[in-house]
């Protein structure tokens, strides 16, 4: 009988490009018995993984969840303690509207050991591939990073008070509050802000739409932004 050492490993897989993961994050891949992966992870880091690893899929797309988050911790469980080391991979930071912590903590009930491998977050690297520093001296001095989708499925409370404060503000899952992103600033005075929209971040296919604030459902418009 194989010794089963169960552990789960929190591994951060980057923003998309699949060489923007970090070395400690690409050897858990390469030690894992179980992978269970986001969408938003390059499905090419499953190539790293052993031969005879379980890897199954537990993302959304297209606002369809396979799994609810509860079905998602207990199998972390199950399979941390029928294999062992367990992978639980995720797109940029987990700890970054990733549920990492709630993963964490549901496993640690179990007496799982568990490891977290941090992750580049697109909130920075996406905006910086694109020459677009998230603070830049004179002209901010720090940054916000908010969702455009909370658990409710309305926009962030704290953008109200984001854009009263003179510092860049990104804005994750927005795409479906632009309008509303928009009126903020203006409601402010403030709807000449140059704006980026930015999609598929850091892969060969992205796309930049670049402007105003004020005009954000326009710029997604004009370059078909989704």
């Amino acid at each position: 009988m194989q010794n089963i050492h169960p552990k789960l490993t929190l591994v951060g897989a980057g923003p998309g490009d699949p060489e923007l993961i970090t070395v400690k994050g690409l050897k858990a891949i390469q030690q894992a018995r179980v992978i269970l992966y986001d969408a938003l992870s390059n499905n090419e880091l499953l190539e790293h993984a052993p031969a005879n690893c379980l890897k199954r899929f537990v993302g959304k797309r297209a606002g369809m969840h396979m799994y609810s988050q509860d079905e998602i911790n207990r199998m972390i469980v199950k399979y941390a303690l029928t294999y062992g080391s367990v992978v639980r991979l995720k797109g940029g930071d987990s700890f970054v509207f990733g549920r990492g912590q709630e993963e964490l903590t549901f496993a640690q009930q179990f007496n799982i050991d568990t490891e977290v491998v941090p992750g580049i977050t697109s909130a920075i690297s996406v905006p910086g591939i694109n020459r677009i520093p998230v603070t830049a001296r004179n002209v901010s001095e720090g940054f916000w990073v908010l969702t455009g989708t909370t658990q409710s499925g309305s926009l962030a409370r704290d953008l109200a008070y984001a854009v009263q404060a003179d510092t860049t503000v990104v804005v994750l899952m927005g795409m479906g509050k632009l309008e509303e992103i928009s009126a903020a600033y203006i409601a402010q005075g403030k709807g000449n802000v140059p704006a980026a929209i930015i999609q598929n971040g850091t892969l060969p296919d992205q796309k930049v739409g670049i402007g105003n604030v004020a005009d954000l459902k326009e710029i997604a418009l004009r370059d078909n932004l989704r």
